[in-house]
């Protein structure tokens, strides 16, 4: 597979994920795509660690909302 093909993957799945968070916990997509793009997760999900890219964008967003709401009772 090119690293183009790879590149437009990655993209949809970003995508996907961003539109899942939006719609299973009722922020806008720009809020989604600021949690998204400011997550650990992502850094994971992009290194391929542990396959996480592999995972479904359902358990993707939930792993990610976590992650946000331990930083928002951290700040």
């Amino acid at each position: 597979m090119s690293e183009d093909s790879k590149s437009v993957i990655r993209s949809a799945q970003n995508a996907r994920i961003i539109l899942c968070i939006s719609e299973m916990y009722g922020v806008t997509i720009d809020e989604a795509t600021d949690i998204y793009y400011n997550s650990e997760t992502v850094n994971m999900i992009e290194e391929g660690i542990a396959d996480l890219h592999c995972r479904s964008d359902k358990y993707l967003a939930e792993e990610i909302w976590n992650e946000y709401q331990k930083t928002k009772l951290s700040i």
